[in-house]
């Protein structure tokens, strides 16, 4: 990230671990952060130098940009929690709208022409700004296919506020992915799965960047 912007990745699950692991090889220092403690420091020490362990509320409050890797249900209070240390801050949301359906898949858990990204877009604190970024992919695509070589795999993001493009896409640079920016958070909706831009939905598959352009 720019040298005056500290990136926390929150909630250590498959796609905060696959975040954070893709982060370490930026050699950039940040933070990791999850409701055990003892996880986040174990996680940094694996991960090395780069990784820096802390509390929820400490990450929350150090972090420029606050990347909310906890399941959808959890955004919005989460959010509310935290809002006081979130103003004005970047929030990026990974985050999907489903659950298992007993029978190995996935429903989707809100109305069908919904998106989280817009959903929780509603419950952004004062003067923060949302990316619906590094959701694009499942865990295991978003762990092997970073730093792909030669042409890049591309993460795909959304926000309304276009003066946090740069931020955002210098987060998937470090991520090992080419950022495509398909518009405001009123295209979330594409890039959640199920989507046409999503791994588990139409796409079906990563793509690169010269691929992507023919989809968008």
């Amino acid at each position: 990230m720019t040298n005056t912007s500290k990136v926390a990745v929150i909630g250590l699950g498959n796609i905060g671990h696959a975040v954070a692991a893709n982060l370490s090889k930026a050699n950039k220092a940040f933070i990791v952060a999850d409701r055990n403690v003892e996880k986040a420091e174990e996680l940094a020490a694996k991960l090395g130098k780069s990784a820096v362990p802390s509390d929820i509320a400490s990450a929350v409050k150090d972090a420029n940009i606050v990347v909310l890797a906890i399941p959808f249900g959890a955004i919005k209070p989460f959010i509310s929690e935290y809002s006081g240390d979130l103003e004005g801050k970047i929030i990026v949301d990974p985050s999907n709208p489903i659950a298992p359906d007993g029978n190995g898949g996935f429903n989707k858990i809100i109305d069908q022409n919904q998106s989280a990204g817009e959903i929780n877009a509603i419950a952004l604190p004062k003067n923060a700004k949302l990316a619906k970024a590094l959701g694009t992919l499942g865990a295991a695509s978003l762990s092997g296919a970073a730093y792909q070589s030669p042409e890049k795999s591309v993460l795909f993001y959304a926000t309304d506020d276009t003066n946090i493009d740069a931020d955002v896409e210098e987060l998937i640079k470090d991520n090992g992915f080419d950022p495509v920016r398909v518009g405001a958070i009123n295209q979330s909706i594409r890039i959640e799965v199920f989507g046409d831009l999503h791994e588990f939905g139409a796409l079906g598959k990563t793509v690169t960047a010269s691929e992507a352009k023919a989809k968008i």
